[in-house]
């Protein structure tokens, strides 16, 4: 599980960097608002934690411009302000859940793993890698919020490469699942061209592996 840690208390930032990879989690620390509007926009996560006070850019901007794009990354919350109207307006930005300062780090793990939990309960027809967005059951695509323009076999291909996320999927895995017709290998790249260039907004993109097939994976930044 990779997570991003927006904090820029340094010492708390280590102390929960050290207590969450002891926990299984893969932990990118960022301290700064406005990097941390880039790096979670373009990296692909599975959560985040999000200090609101923050150099650059607060907090509750950052969680605004990212839910826009990332509707369905979990986001915890971490603040010293506890005031009411300070987690209505947390939780109205986006946030899924709120956790003030000071807190123990074994809420914040019950808290995190709780969200990260309904998360994988969302919709399987529901897909997302980093600003691209898959609706299979309504057959449409976004880069963000815009909508792409994708044939049905471009669709397919999409949905096969994303089902198989962070995994290398082969053209005659992607000839048999598309099926009804024999399709050789040529037609398999024409589909990947014309599909790698129109999701080419998301900052996302489809790698080739020499010899073995394709990952589509968020673009190096």
């Amino acid at each position: 599980m990779k997570l991003i840690l927006v904090e820029d208390d340094p010492d708390l930032a280590d102390a929960l960097t050290i207590n969450l990879r002891r926990s299984g989690f893969e932990v990118l620390h960022v301290a700064d608002g406005l990097v941390a509007e880039v790096k979670l926009l373009r990296e692909d996560c599975d959560a985040a934690i999000l200090d609101l006070g923050l150099p650059g850019q607060d907090g509750l901007t950052v969680l605004r411009h990212v839910r826009h794009d990332k509707p369905n990354l979990p986001i915890l919350i971490l603040t010293a302000l506890d005031g009411v109207e300070d987690r209505v307006a947390g939780l109205e930005a986006g946030a899924d859940d709120y956790l003030p300062k000071p807190f123990q780090f074994v809420e914040l793990e019950a808290r995190l793993k709780a969200l990260l939990r309904r998360a994988r309960a969302l919709p399987s027809d529901q897909l997302q890698i980093g600003r691209l967005r898959l609706d299979r059951a309504g057959q449409r695509a976004w880069a963000g919020e815009v909508p792409l323009d994708l044939s049905a076999r471009e669709l397919a291909v999409l949905d096969i490469l994303m089902s198989q996320r962070e995994r290398v999927v082969t053209k005659e895995q992607i000839a048999s699942e598309l099926g009804g017709e024999e399709l050789g290998t040529n037609a398999i790249e024409v589909y990947v061209h014309r599909l790698r260039k129109k999701i080419e907004p998301s900052g996302v993109g489809v790698r080739t592996v020499r010899g073995l097939g394709y990952l589509i994976e968020p673009e190096a930044s």
